[in-house]
């Protein structure tokens, strides 16, 4: 019997019902005015109260305020104008991460994906330079196929001709990651936004799996993006979609190894192979299994963008990562002359081939003159060193295939031999750190710690798959690596530049990396006006730096038991919308 056929008295009881349900998800109370929930799993509340940025701290010189607020999964930003005039676009993410929490279908007091004003699937927004928000939501799913994929995540956002603008490209998926739910494999893709709402495909059919097609950059009529690997570490396990994923593709010819891996379901698994598939010395051809010519994955893929086939142009730049994500070209002028710096995730304890400390990589990617694409040693190597070193052994996780068949034993090779030979990283990161986007500051930015040339980098930090990187933990922050001067030998020096600590509790001294006399946590965590995950970092058209904070979302807790869910039904994480802050920093004046 539906609602209205029920007696008045009745029907007023439910109506009231989920009146009081609604309120008690959605509206702040005297008791809970900084929390925040998931309305699929209220039971997962978490602090939520970004202030004004008061328990961040930066260098001494600089300055950090909210731009904005209350966005729900937050990942990407582009900015059109002047230094005095200019817009900041935002692309909210959607679902993206696995777990029942975060399904677009179910939101409670929703009509399902296609609502416009469902917090689980993507959009654009868009604010004046002083934050108002002036446009939006864009780009929302339409039963018709308009508009972004319902599913997600959608992650980059960049203007044709930067800050002069044209053509807005994104990119967008359609299977979430590391196993999130979804339509299927291949679905991710590149498109153009246009302000009407109209999202038009550009290139389709890309890879996607445990990272689908992530930033992007435009330069010299060339489009350039961040193609995730399609598993954690090169082996197609449980945590890709219950084995249901695509494998890895390669970018070049590749001949595997003799080993196989064990999910202790039976299935054993040679990598670049579908689940229960083993091939042991096989030749993998390039590009197998992918849609078109020069798809693959862990890559930097580029394409041209004044090509009537786009997708025919399609080519390898670099290859050889576990998860590339952050992409930008050096100036000119710098160190590195015009080169591509890249942000590398490392691998996880998770999978059928998992893997305990590995670190995050910064790399530098080169084309090599006869076009072909340059190798980082993705999967057997992770950063200087070999997988089987001891150091990398699995120690044993709740998100591990077999356990039992991998605790304290090396991570065998993937391939016989590597296709090239290996450019190493410029620099290593702490394990489970999440080196994600990053920016190189322009001189307006420059002063007392940042040097000329400089980069920020965010770090998202871990999602709980292992122990916490050390104390203070890295993560949760932005980091800053400055770099010796053009024409002197390569030299770098990495160091904190802002991240959460108490108020009372900040350290700044002249000259010096910024101090917490305390401890550093994500912001939902250690309950500060902070940074729970930052995604990128880019500069605006005003010289200031302006970091996309993801929000809050609960995990395995095994980095730290007050992230973790409170529901063991809600695993493997719980994202929580309207947790999402742009915020900005600035020199003072």
């Amino acid at each position: 019997m539906s609602a209205l056929h029920l007696p008045p008295l009745r029907r007023l009881l439910m109506l009231t019902t989920i009146l009081a349900a609604f309120l008690l998800v959605h509206l702040p109370t005297a008791a809970a005015v900084n929390t925040a929930t998931n309305p699929i799993c209220p039971a997962e509340e978490v602090f939520y109260n970004p202030g004004n940025g008061e328990d961040i701290i930066v260098p001494s010189g600089y300055k950090v305020e909210v731009f904005a607020r209350d966005l729900h999964f937050p990942t990407g930003i582009a900015f059109r104008g002047t230094r005095n005039n200019f817009q900041v676009f935002v692309l909210e993410s959607g679902t993206g991460l696995p777990g029942r929490c975060n399904n677009n279908a179910v939101v409670p007091l929703s009509t399902g994906p296609f609502d416009p004003d469902n917090p689980f699937t993507p959009g654009l927004v868009i604010f004046d330079q002083a934050g108002h928000r002036v446009a939006g939501q864009i780009g929302k799913p339409e039963p018709g196929g308009d508009g972004f994929q319902p599913d997600g995540p959608a992650i980059g956002l960049a203007f044709e001709h930067g800050f002069a603008g044209g053509r807005l490209f994104a990119s967008d998926s359609n299977q979430g990651v590391r196993g999130a739910p979804g339509q299927g494999n291949n679905t991710s893709r590149l498109v153009t936004v246009h302000q009407q709402g109209r999202v038009l495909p550009f290139i389709t059919g890309l890879p996607t799996g445990d990272h689908p097609t992530e930033t992007i950059l435009i330069q010299d009529n060339f489009i350039y993006w961040a193609q995730g690997s399609a598993t954690n570490s090169g082996v197609t396990g449980h945590d890709n979609g219950g084995g249901g994923n695509q494998h890895d593709i390669a970018c070049q010819a590749i001949t595997l190894g003799p080993n196989v891996f064990d999910s202790g379901d039976g299935d054993r698994t040679s990598g670049y192979s579908n689940h229960g598939v083993q091939r042991p010395g096989a030749v993998v051809p390039a590009f197998e299994d992918a849609t078109g010519p020069g798809m693959c994955t862990g890559a930097i893929l580029r394409a041209r963008i004044d090509s009537a086939n786009p997708k025919a142009t399609i080519e390898p730049f670099s290859w050889g990562y576990r998860n590339p994500f952050g992409i930008r070209f050096a100036p000119q002028d710098h160190v590195l002359q015009g080169a591509l710096m890249v942000s590398e995730n490392g691998e996880d304890e998770r999978g059928a081939r998992p893997t305990n400390n590995a670190p995050d990589r910064l790399q530098v990617a080169r084309q090599h003159l006869d076009g072909t694409p340059d190798y980082h040693g993705w999967p057997d190597r992770f950063g200087f060193l070999e997988s089987t070193q001891a150091v990398f052994n699995p120690v044993g996780g709740t998100a591990d295939d077999n356990p039992a068949a991998v605790v304290g034993k090396p991570v065998l090779p993937v391939l016989a031999f590597p296709p090239q030979a290996i450019t190493a990283p410029l620099a290593i990161e702490p394990s489970d750190v999440a080196v994600v986007g990053l920016d190189f500051a322009p001189d307006a930015f420059v002063h007392d710690i940042v040097r000329s040339g400089a980069a920020l980098v965010a770090r998202e930090g871990d999602f709980g798959f292992s122990k916490a990187n050390g104390v203070p933990e890295a993560g949760h922050d932005i980091e800053l690596v400055n770099f010796s001067r053009p024409g002197e030998v390569l030299r770098i020096k990495q160091s904190r530049f802002a991240f959460n600590c108490a108020q009372a509790e900040q350290i700044r001294v002249p000259g010096q990396a910024p101090q917490c006399a305390g401890e550093s946590e994500q912001a939902f965590v250690a309950k500060l006006r902070g940074i729970n995950r930052p995604i990128t970092v880019q500069f605006g058209p005003d010289g200031n730096l302006f970091l996309v904070d993801y929000g809050a979302v609960r995990d395995f807790g095994q980095a730290d038991p007050e992230s973790q869910f409170l529901d063991p039904a809600d695993a493997p994480l719980v994202q929580i919308p309207g947790t999402g802050v742009i915020w900005k920093i600035s020199r003072e004046p």
